[in-house]
């Protein structure tokens, strides 16, 4: 696609560099001019103007540094891309300083190099649009307090205004760390029940035995160390919402009871014998699959039907990498004022290697990396090796038919036996699927014995 009225100026002490990029850029279609020093740089930035300069930090007769500040002082307008073989951190971080838009290592992929390129004069572009195209841009990019303008993230956008008025249950599903919850907090403060209650529970966190007094509350003496009346989190919920994180791990027991505060819109609290009438919607999240839980006898079909009256599906991070950029810049601005630090900006290269990671944790390990990186920078930019993805390793397990166990959810609590449970019973399944229900074989596959085998699944079917 041509693109000539962009004027690039390529600054480089080496022939065969300048040849090189001359070469690519006029290709894409950009008038390209060269010069061969840094002291013939200064000058042509006095005869002409450029919408771009590609410059090496080490020339022969004066520095890159100072070619850049000529072209800040003389034309502030032109965009300018640092290009190094030997550049240090220190180096780069002066030249992000004095005004580069970014820096470039040699040797560099010709087509990173050219995506760089249109980056930044996309950038010098919407500089120079109107204030209200700006304002217009934001609000795309945020809505309520999710960021986000993948055509994935504007059908969320657009289903959320749709039912936010309504008193639909809404189901909101999809894996750990995609923002579920601010999905329902968004519902909820886009609806006529914004000033009353939001009431968050993860169904997974609290115990089987405190969970029916956590959510229906509890009458003194009902129980041992019920030393006084509890108000359970649905009645403090009343006229509000109730936000039932985990929903598939409630026990049958608990499904039946919330069946009927979701027909009936009343409950007991354990111990009492009054039932309490309750005004709330209902958002329920999870990272399973509950119509397969259903089929598998695990969820109550009923009670599936009544969460699900509207189902909004969130996609998982490497599905939506049109908003990583957004977050990401999202994310280091909250915690450069958090830490008090003045970190601007992420390098377009520390973007293009998180472009490049699968971020299996979603938008949570995100916002983990970017709290590490700003902690850990001492300069005013993100660069590629602030990132330390290298220590982010893999934060799941994923078992069979790609269902994944998030090890960070052990920091809210987790099942653990459900879990091993779940994953061995897969297996037995999976080891008979392959083994066309021949359990000798099945057992071989698996590396246990016919007898371990039959007694692990007879164990399973039990405890069904």
């Amino acid at each position: 696609m041509a693109k000539p009225a962009y004027h690039i100026l390529v600054v480089d002490d080496e022939l065969s560099m300048r040849e090189l990029l001359e070469y690519l850029l006029t290709k894409e279609g950009y008038q390209v001019t060269c010069a061969e020093s840094g002291t013939r740089a200064v000058e042509m930035l006095g005869e002409d103007r450029y919408d771009l300069m590609i410059c090496d930090i080490r020339l022969g007769d004066i520095t890159g540094l100072d070619v850049l500040r000529a072209s800040k002082a003389k034309n502030p307008d032109t965009v300018v891309i640092m290009i190094s073989a030997y550049v240090t951190t220190e180096v780069a971080v002066e030249a992000m300083n004095e005004g580069a838009y970014d820096y470039v290592p040699k040797p560099f992929d010709n087509d990173e190099l050219k995506a760089t390129v249109t980056n930044a004069l996309e950038l010098k572009t919407l500089e120079h649009e109107k204030e209200s195209v700006d304002d217009q841009l934001k609000k795309n990019i945020h809505f309520s307090k999710i960021v986000g303008n993948s055509p994935a993230m504007e059908h969320i956008f657009n289903l959320i205004r749709q039912v936010a008025p309504t008193r639909t249950n809404v189901l909101v599903t999809g894996e750990s760390g995609t923002g579920k919850e601010l999905i329902a907090r968004a519902i909820h403060d886009e609806s006529e029940r914004s000033v009353k209650p939001f009431v968050a529970i993860n169904c997974g966190g609290i115990p089987e035995n405190l969970m029916e007094s956590e959510l229906f509350g509890h009458m003194k003496g009902s129980f041992t160390g019920a030393t006084q009346d509890k108000k359970g989190l649905f009645a403090a919920a009343h006229k509000g919402t109730v936000f039932l994180d985990e929903i598939g791990e409630l026990s049958m027991a608990l499904q039946v009871k919330l069946l009927r505060v979701v027909q009936e819109k009343s409950f007991k609290p354990v111990g009492s014998n009054e039932d309490i009438e309750v005004d709330c919607r209902i958002i329920s999240a999870t990272n399973k699959n509950l119509a397969k839980e259903v089929i598998e006898g695990r969820f109550r079909e009923d009670l599936f039907y009544r969460l699900n009256v509207i189902e909004i599906k969130v996609p998982p991070l490497r599905e939506r990498k049109g908003d990583l950029k957004a977050l990401a810049q999202h994310f280091l601005d909250k915690y450069s004022r958090e830490m008090g630090k003045e970190i601007k900006k992420l390098s377009s290269y520390a973007v293009d290697l998180m472009n490049k990671y699968d971020f299996p944790g979603n938008v949570r390990e995100l916002e983990n990396l970017m709290e590490r990186s700003v902690a850990l920078t001492s300069t005013n930019i993100i660069l590629p090796e602030s990132l330390a993805l290298s220590v982010h390793k893999r934060r799941w397990i994923e078992g069979v038919e790609g269902k994944r166990y998030d090890l960070d959810d052990v920091a809210k609590g987790i099942a653990l036996d459900v879990v091993l449970r779940e994953i061995e019973y897969a297996y037995l399944q999976k080891g008979l699927e392959i083994a066309d229900g021949n359990k000798n074989r099945a057992a071989e596959l698996l590396g246990i014995t016919f007898r371990s085998f039959r007694h692990r699944l007879g164990k399973m079917a039990d405890d069904k």
